[in-house]
């Protein structure tokens, strides 16, 4: 999968899957924009390919700006991957507090929406381009005590399936990845208990690694991936019961 000369943005990707990722893309020779509100973890790149930029995935200024700043230094944007996520607190519905909500679903849903939304400028204009959003087994599945992650990610994987069937006329393709539990600092987020329900629903009985993730989000960035659009791909080692 050689994507020498393309040109590739990736959200959330001071570590973890977005980590995992833009090297990957970068070792296959894309140009990558890294896009993360941690600044401190964007620091200290020995990658000559990436081009690290901060921002809020919330706010449209700051991604319109972001995806801006990609295509007037390289001229255009062909891999756009929404990685950036969050996992919210791990409580029952009946516990959580409004902005447990509406947090999770600005950076998990919305966030991913301004990207799309910007990056199809680009691409509409170029006729070209693929798109891959990062959601979860958990918009496929729910899991308890993650009522807003759960809802984030059903939510990615039907916005997945629309701006799919909206640009399927041109070589600009759209879809997603639905990962179970993944050794990530999001893990970090939620609790011990939740995390050994997560693990305890894989057949594989292990979680998976970044860069496992990373594999099948590169393939679906490449032209070997030219006639499928609007799907989701599970990598939730034999979760996925649909």
């Amino acid at each position: 999968m050689d994507l020498t000369g393309r040109i590739a943005l990736v959200t959330g990707a001071a570590r973890g899957i977005g980590l995992a990722t833009s090297e990957l893309l970068a070792e296959r020779g894309a140009a990558v924009a890294r896009v993360d509100q941690d600044a401190a973890g964007l620091d200290g790149s020995t990658q000559a390919r990436f081009h690290d930029i901060v921002a809020d995935v919330t706010s449209s200024a700051e991604v319109a700006a972001a995806v801006g700043e990609v295509v007037s230094l390289h001229g255009r944007l062909d891999i756009l991957v929404n990685n950036a996520g969050v996992a919210g607190r791990s409580l029952p519905t009946w516990e959580l507090e409004l902005e447990d909500w509406s947090s999770v679903l600005a950076i998990n849903l919305t966030g991913t929406f301004l990207f799309i939304r910007a990056a199809l400028v680009p691409m509409r204009a170029q006729g070209y381009g693929r798109i891959v959003n990062v959601a979860s087994i958990a918009g496929k599945e729910g899991n308890p005590n993650a009522v807003p992650y759960s809802a984030s990610k059903a939510g990615v994987i039907g916005l997945t399936k629309a701006v799919a069937k909206e640009v399927a006329d041109l070589d600009l393709l759209v879809n997603c990845v639905t990962p179970a539990v993944i050794t990530t600092p999001l893990l970090d987020q939620v609790s011990a208990a939740h995390l050994e329900y997560m693990l305890s629903k894989i057949p594989m009985r292990r979680a998976g690694d970044p860069v496992e993730v990373a594999r099948l989000i590169a393939w679906l960035a490449s032209d070997e991936a030219s006639f499928t659009t609007g799907a989701v791909f599970d990598i939730s080692g034999g979760r996925a019961t649909y």
